[in-house]
């Protein structure tokens, strides 16, 4: 079970990814502006775990490190992510940010960490990456739709940054979800009164979905799962299961709306789903090793 456990949280992000791109989606298009959906995340997730901060000890790290962690998946991440999804469609931003990871972390675990994976796992990468493009079906490149591209390749090196730093200064599941929403509360709060708003107009309704989803399910239990599974796992793997999250976002609109996948999107399925068992697969000089080390004593 203590093996399984960083698995199955790092899937758990998967599919709660894949909700907030589309919801994400979906709130961008209403009377909330991408402040407005912000300012509800960070502060309902501040509210949530407001026991843990009056508690924390803050000597802990350094000013530098909280801004790493806390602005890398923080209203950096949202807002580019957020004005990007304006222009862009919901599976290809998921494309975009989450297809990116593998190929973002890899080089951060490389220049940071000297990380060196088998030869085959960089070609897994590099399949993943492909597979993702190809779901998109051909992206047109209007102005528009060329720079919320750029906002969400950004988007992606935000996040790389806050999972990079959640393992090189060893951070827990605990440091985390308290870091990450202090430090957008006090940073972003004064910053909202000069973005356009609709607060006044949106419904309670629309602002309480948003609330829910973004503050808690994403910003308090996703990122839980997202630091247990790095500090188990690792930031390669752990990105390369995000990069999954565009195949289960066309999956879910399959199943749920009842919207058909294309055949370059079944395509990317199964080049993903190859690339994902391609990499899992141990080298075997490693496998070896590891059937000498538990292999049991015969004299």
């Amino acid at each position: 079970m203590k093996t399984i456990k960083p698995y199955l949280a790092a899937l758990a992000v998967v599919f709660i990814w894949s909700g907030w791109i589309t919801l994400s989606r979906h709130g961008v298009h209403s009377l909330l502006q991408p402040a407005d959906i912000t300012l509800l995340r960070y502060w309902t997730a501040f509210l949530a775990v407001s026991p843990l901060i009056l508690r924390y000890p803050w000597r802990r790290f350094s000013m530098w490190q909280y801004l790493v962690v806390g602005l890398g998946v923080g209203f950096p991440y949202t807002m580019l992510s957020f004005y990007g999804l304006k222009v862009v469609r919901a599976a290809h931003a998921g494309v975009l940010v989450n297809g990116m990871l593998p190929v973002l972390g890899a080089i951060a675990a490389w220049l940071l960490f000297r990380q060196r994976i088998a030869f085959h796992r960089y070609a897994a990468i590099g399949l993943i990456f492909f597979s993702n493009l190809v779901m998109t079906g051909g992206l047109v490149f209007t102005v528009d739709r060329t720079a919320g591209i750029i906002l969400l390749l950004i988007a992606a090196l935000c996040y790389t940054f806050h999972m990079t730093g959640i393992r090189l200064w060893h951070m827990s599941w605990q440091d985390v979800v308290v870091i990450v929403p202090m430090v957008n509360v006090v940073l972003f709060t004064p910053m909202w009164y000069f973005f356009p708003s609709g607060f006044s107009q949106a419904s309670l309704q629309d602002m309480a979905v948003q609330a829910i989803y973004q503050g808690v399910i994403v910003n308090v239990l996703a990122l839980v799962c997202v630091a247990y599974a790095i500090r188990h796992l690792g930031t390669i793997t752990v990105s390369l299961f995000m990069s999954f999250v565009p195949v289960t976002t066309a999956l879910l609109a399959w199943i749920v709306l009842g919207e058909a996948l294309q055949p370059w999107e079944i395509a990317g399925i199964i080049g993903c789903s190859a690339g994902l068992l391609w990499y899992s697969r141990e080298p075997k000089s490693q496998a070896l090793k590891a059937t000498q080390t538990i292999k049991p004593d015969r004299d």
